[in-house]
Formats: C-alpha cells, sequence, structure tokens
C-alpha cells in the first residue's frame, strides 16, 4: 500500500506544471539511496518560444556527470525525463539549466540528493 502511494505521488509531480511564473523545476528521486544509485530526474518547462536547451547536471566533490536535450521553443514537451546510472556515493547536487539563444541561461534550479557508500563487509 504504502509504494502506490509513493508511486501516485511520483506521476502526480511528474504531471505538475512548472509553478506559476517558474520557467523550470526539477524532481529528484529517489532524494538517498546506496550506491550505486539511479537517480531520475524529471523537469517541468514553461512553454516559452525562446526556449532551446535544458541541461542537467548531476555533480559532487568526486564525481560529475551531465545530460543536455535540445528544445523546440513553445512545441517542446513539458516534461522532460533524466537518468543517471550507477553514481557512485556522495552528496549530490542536481542543477537543471534553461538555455535560450546563443546559450543564453534563462533558469536554474537545484535539488540536493545524497547516495549512500554500501557496506562490503570483511
Amino acid at each position: 500500500m504504502r509504494i502506490r502511494i509513493v508511486l501516485g505521488a511520483i506521476v502526480l509531480l511528474a504531471a505538475l506544471p512548472a509553478a506559476a511564473g517558474e520557467r523550470l523545476a526539477i524532481w529528484v528521486s529517489p532524494a538517498m539511496s546506496f550506491a550505486p544509485a539511479n537517480l531520475v530526474v524529471r523537469a517541468a518547462i514553461e512553454a516559452d518560444k525562446d526556449n532551446r536547451a535544458v541541461e542537467v547536471i548531476a555533480e559532487s566533490g568526486e564525481f560529475y556527470r551531465s545530460s543536455e536535450i535540445s528544445l523546440e521553443g513553445k512545441n517542446a514537451p513539458r516534461i522532460n525525463i533524466f537518468e543517471f546510472r550507477s553514481l557512485p556515493s556522495g552528496v549530490y547536487e542536481v542543477r537543471g539549466v534553461l538555455k535560450g539563444n546563443g546559450d543564453q541561461t534563462r533558469a536554474v534550479t537545484r535539488e540536493q540528493v545524497r547516495v549512500i557508500a554500501s557496506g562490503t563487509g570483511s
């Protein structure tokens, strides 16, 4: 039953538009996991003719990974999903960056997640 509630909440979050006046919002799940972790980032983008790309970055003190997709202005999907696989342990800042013409930054949003080292035992 608890799993259904969590899955329902994730689906609802994915369907929500960016908050009024926000060009970009991101939701990262899970917020805490064991290494190697798979993170799913949902980016909600307000429709705008000047949107050209969205980049999502997962960065810790010792690890960096990013992914970028092109957008077709107002015709771009409102929700874009990014997945980062096999992230090692660390505290990650996950950033979403919305870009306009000429790589101009239009919006930046951040979330923090923690990936905990797995115990190997000896």
